[in-house]
């Protein structure tokens, strides 16, 4: 299903930029795929398009119909740097920060000669950010099993995002590495305001704004 897409996804009016991505097992941060889940990254004209086509366009409808549980989340972008596909596609009209709900979205291209120096770092960062009780969702996302990767996780706030990706540990030694080593071919790293969020995450309705909610009672 996700290899029949490409064709509607490439001539559909109001979609700019978008990627079929396979997941990884447990928390998605790990080499070995899950073939249950499936994320489709999507740029839009405007909301009202993006809503439109989600309900009655292949094929979102092919998704929705076949799927045991589905979840989508509009994201305002605040923030992008780098480059996508030789491309930059997150155009940041209002970076105006948010109450609540902030994405943070890393995507980067491998470069096959250190891909065992990345991936051994990979289990310590996944379990990290595993028992992180901030992170209010979080997944690993590829284009291209083992080289091309994307990181993709909701946090309450900006505090809470800066103290996980700055503090000692794993993350931070990855990070240096990264750019001493030079690691990475193409890279993007971009932010977002959660808009609103449609159907069910681990059989939860609410990823975002549910947590809000207990938070502040």
């Amino acid at each position: 299903m996700m290899g029949f897409a490409r064709g509607p996804m490439s001539c559909m009016p109001g979609l700019t930029f978008w990627k079929l991505c396979g997941s990884g097992t447990g928390e998605g941060f790990t080499p070995k795929p899950n073939t249950a889940v499936w994320g489709v990254l999507c740029v839009w004209q405007d909301q009202e398009t993006a809503r439109a086509a989600l309900q009655t366009r292949a094929p979102f409808r092919w998704y929705h119909a076949n799927a045991t549980e589905s979840w989508t989340v509009f994201l305002r972008p605040i923030s992008s740097r780098g480059s996508w596909s030789g491309q930059s596609p997150f155009a940041v009209e209002n970076p105006q920060m948010p109450d609540h709900g902030i994405v943070a979205l890393t995507r980067a291209t491998i470069k096959p000669s250190i891909l065992m120096q990345f991936w051994r770092r990979v289990p310590d960062i996944s379990g990290v950010i595993g028992d992180n009780s901030d992170v209010l969702m979080k997944i690993g996302l590829g284009e291209v099993p083992f080289l091309h990767q994307i990181t993709f996780s909701i946090w309450p706030d900006l505090a809470s995002m800066a103290r996980f990706a700055r503090d000692p540990g794993p993350h931070a030694a990855a990070i240096q590495a990264v750019r001493d080593g030079k690691w990475f071919r193409e890279e993007l790293y971009a932010r977002f305001a959660v808009l609103d969020e449609v159907g069910h995450w681990n059989g939860q309705q609410s990823v975002t704004f549910s947590q809000k909610a207990t938070q502040t009672q």
